[in-house]
């Protein structure tokens, strides 16, 4: 069975940081591309930030709201997935989500829409106070 499971959401104030982890099996997880997304009540599922699956040096993505604030990453010998949050946000406040879309891709194409994905996790709560 295929599951995503992400993990590591909490209520921090604002500036503070959080680390996400998507923990992966039941698929070969060098060959997909591991996506983290977001959601709030009343709004559309956005790309937060993706990676490759290339080994090695892979290509990320990340949206304009959370560059140079959100640090993506992959630990392929423990099928798990990072998202680094800094400087965090009320803004920031959703559900978030890991899922994983199969390749292969053009190189320096990372995907970044939900309707590329073909797997999903569950989702953890990010809350940030003002």
């Amino acid at each position: 069975e295929v599951q995503l499971q992400a993990s590591g959401g909490g209520l921090v104030q604002a500036g503070g940081s959080l680390r996400l982890s998507c923990a992966a099996s039941g698929f070969t997880f060098d060959d997909y591309v591991i996506g983290w997304f977001r959601q709030d009540p009343g709004k559309e599922r956005e790309g937060v930030s993706c990676i490759s699956s290339s080994d090695g040096d892979g290509s990320t993505y990340y949206a304009d709201s959370v560059k140079g604030r959100f640090t993506i990453s992959r630990d392929n010998a423990k099928n798990t997935v990072y998202l680094q949050m800094n400087s965090l946000k009320p803004e920031d406040t959703a559900v978030y989500y890991c899922a994983a879309a199969e390749g292969p891709y053009v190189l320096g194409y990372v995907p970044s829409k939900q309707y590329e994905y073909d797997y999903w996790g569950q989702g953890t709560q990010v809350t940030v106070s003002s």
